[in-house]
Parts: structure tokens; C-alpha cells; sequence
């Protein structure tokens, strides 16, 4: 078990090696992710410790890196995955398929193919299915196995309008409906489970309503009878502090309402944490290439972009920045953006950073969730490179791309 004792409930950009992360910049080359898997591990444990008697899955969509995953299990998680690529990416991490849960959102023939052959041999994976239609196709491949069904318990919780997704009709069985499609379900197949995703990127202030969701999957959990289900999901959506003066989510608090909420069941609870373990765990180190005072605004380029990282074009994300170069020098009000040909290609506005001066490199923290996941080749640019650190030493685990790279499909 990962020891706890000196691991804080949150790491700041601040608190990382300002020396080491410029050593890694000079022998790794700019723009680089770096992922620290003993704090992956860290906060893992750290969790499943706040909810000892529920069984915590890693939400492999949040970065499903083969190093990471590693990690997850070497640290006793199981995973939840939302897409034929992450089951298998797990299994080659290391994980048994019986012990995968597989979450279809209106899944390709192709996922349902791949799942269907998976449990074949590993009678033990769990199918989500958020849609009639899927319990319908599921039985056309003569599929009669594991099922949860997902909710949609009509309230949206998190960060951003964008991950909200319990109020969204695309996620989960309409909530009133959920009864007679248990009914069918437990005749054509094994019910094993209720689940559900309120939002992303929840703190404790906002537990209140993310709460109010998780009742809600309890009371269907208790109609359509628990003592009969294995275990009632209530997903994942547990945050980190972004900003500097935002507070880490206080585990404490969030397993009580959380237990409360949920109510007395037979069945056993899971959740699904992703961003909660590998946010703070991960950064991108970019280095500065132009300086331009412009008459509203002093504008720093970097060579990372939004292909690099997308949340704040995408979301309108905070992420903080560092100039761990020269971190002692004077505060200045400064623009940080990208190479790529849009406005939205900014990560921070009007933001006072330690004066970057030309060859500088700066750090964009909590890179480690929904960061390389979401990277892109837009502008031809190669995706970078990914250092893993651990136990004190750093190594490659994912190469940087070639144009060749980017160029291999084509015909």
C-alpha cells in the first residue's frame, strides 16, 4: 500500500522540483508531458482509503497511458472503461477482463463486437448499457451475460455545462423508464448493477447537488431491488483545485454525504474517479519562443499548443503556469499562447507569471487528466513525448512523434 503520510490532498505547480523539471525540458526536448506515477498511486490509495468498503474503479478515459494504468493496479484499482480501446489497452497493462467494466455510450458495432468476443473468455466483464437499443443489439450477438444499467437521474453536476452529464438524454435509461428495463433485462441476461455520472470536476462545494443525483440511484437502486444487484455505480466527477486558491476536495465530507445519499443497500458501492487521480499528477513543459509587448497586453509564444492541450480552447479551462526557469523573478501580467493559427490557441490571459524571457521554460500544471488523452496532430504538429517519473527516475513512455508519424495512414 502507498504510504499516505507525506503525500498532501493536493500538489500545486509550486510544489514540483523546478530543477528537475528543467532538466527534463533540456533532455527530453520541449513540448514534453511529464506524469509522476508514485503521486498517481498516491492519490489512488488516498481515495479507496476515504470509501473502505466500496470498490474503486480508475476512469481509464481520464489518461489511459499504459504506464498509468500500470500504476492504477500495481496500487490495487480495478478500471472502468469507456470504449473497446481502453479494455483492451488494460488488458495489455495488465488488468484481468473480468474484473473490467465496460460503460457503452451509444457504442459502435464494433466496440459491442469486442466486448461480446472479451466476455467470452472472461464470463466476468460487466456491460453498462445506457440505451434499449443496446440490450437489443447485445441479444442479436447472443450476448447473455453481465449488465448494469446506466441511469440518467435528470441532474448535471461539474465544472462545465460540457460534462454535465446527468441531465444529458445522451447518457443513461430516462430515469422513470428504468424499471421495466430492468425488468427485461434480468430476463434475457445477468443484472448485476445500477450506474451513474452526474458531471466532471465536482469540489466540495458543489457536493450539495452532486449528491442529490446519487439519491436519486439509490431510491431506483431499492425499486427495482437492490438485494438482487452486486453493486450500484455512482460513478465518478470528484475534482482538484485548478486554481491557486481553491481548495482540494475534502475526501472526509465527500464519503459521508456520498454514503448518505446512496442510503442503506444490500448491494455493494463503486466509483469511478478519474480526473481525482491523475490531474495533479501530470504537467506539460514548454518552452518560450517569442515576446511581443503589444499595446494591450505582453504576449508570451510557447511551443506548446492547443493540439498540445485543448481543455482551455475547449472549456475555458484554468490551467496555472510556471516559469520554473527563473520562478524568483518579478510577477508581469502576460499573455501565454501557442503556435496554432486561432485566438482560442491562448492558456492563460492577462496572467501575472515570473517575467518569461526568451528560451525560458514554463510549466502548465494539472495536465494529467483529459491532457494527452485529448492531444491532436492539428497543424501537422507531431504529438510530443510523455517522461514517466518514478521512485526518483524518469524514462520515456511515450516517444514524440515523427511528420512520419503523422503521415503513416495516409494513401
Amino acid at each position: 500500500m502507498t504510504d499516505l503520510a507525506d503525500s498532501p490532498a493536493v500538489r500545486r505547480l509550486s510544489d514540483w522540483d523546478h530543477e528537475r523539471l528543467e532538466s527534463l525540458a533540456d533532455e527530453y526536448d520541449t513540448p514534453l508531458y511529464v506524469i509522476d506515477l508514485d503521486r498517481v498511486k498516491e492519490n489512488y490509495t488516498r481515495f479507496a482509503e476515504a470509501f473502505p468498503d466500496a470498490e474503486v474503479m480508475y476512469a481509464a478515459k481520464a489518461h489511459t497511458g499504459k504506464a498509468v494504468l500500470e500504476a492504477v493496479l500495481e496500487a490495487g484499482g480495478a478500471i472502468e472503461c469507456a470504449a473497446w480501446g481502453e479494455l483492451q489497452r488494460s488488458i495489455d497493462a495488465g488488468a484481468d477482463p473480468n474484473a473490467l467494466q465496460y460503460t457503452a455510450v451509444n457504442p459502435p458495432d464494433h466496440d459491442l463486437d469486442y466486448a461480446v468476443d472479451l466476455a467470452e473468455d472472461a464470463p466476468g466483464l460487466t456491460i453498462t448499457i445506457g440505451a434499449t437499443d443496446t440490450v437489443e443489439r447485445l441479444a442479436e450477438r447472443g450476448y447473455d451475460g453481465r449488465i448494469a444499467i446506466r441511469i440518467n437521474p435528470g441532474i448535471g453536476t461539474g465544472h462545465h455545462e460540457k460534462v454535465a452529464t446527468g441531465a444529458d438524454a445522451k447518457f443513461g435509461v430516462p430515469y422513470e423508464r428504468v424499471p421495466e428495463v430492468a425488468e427485461r433485462v434480468r430476463e434475457e441476461f445477468d443484472l448485476v448493477g445500477l450506474h451513474a455520472h452526474a458531471g466532471s470536476g465536482v469540489l466540495t462545494d458543489g457536493l450539495e447537488e452532486h449528491c442529490r443525483a446519487i439519491e436519486r440511484v439509490g431510491e431506483m437502486a431499492r425499486r427495482v431491488g437492490d438485494e438482487g444487484l452486486e453493486f450500484v455505480d455512482v460513478g465518478g466527477g470528484y475534482g482538484v483545485p485548478y486554481r491557486e486558491d481553491e481548495q482540494p476536495l475534502d475526501l472526509e465530507k465527500t464519503s459521508e454525504l456520498v454514503r448518505e445519499a446512496v442510503g442503506d443497500l444490500d448491494a455493494t458501492l463503486k466509483l469511478e474517479p478519474g480526473r481525482y487521480v491523475v490531474a495533479d499528477a501530470g504537467l506539460i513543459l514548454s518552452e518560450v519562443n517569442t515576446v511581443k509587448e503589444a499595446p494591450d497586453a505582453t504576449v508570451v509564444g510557447v511551443d506548446a499548443s492547443l493540439a498540445t492541450l485543448i481543455r482551455p480552447a475547449m472549456f475555458g479551462s484554468y490551467h496555472p503556469v510556471l516559469n520554473v526557469s527563473a520562478p524568483d523573478r518579478d510577477p508581469h501580467p502576460v499573455t501565454v499562447g501557442g503556435p496554432v493559427c486561432t485566438s482560442a490557441d491562448v492558456f492563460a490571459h492577462d496572467r501575472p507569471v515570473a517575467r518569461p524571457e526568451r528560451g525560458d521554460v514554463v510549466a502548465i500544471g494539472n495536465a494529467g487528466s483529459y491532457g494527452y488523452e485529448l492531444a491532436s496532430q492539428f497543424h501537422s504538429q507531431p504529438r510530443p513525448a510523455e517522461v514517466a517519473v518514478e521512485d526518483g527516475e524518469a524514462r520515456i513512455v511515450r516517444r514524440r512523434e515523427t511528420l512520419e508519424d503523422v503521415t503513416r495512414v495516409e494513401q
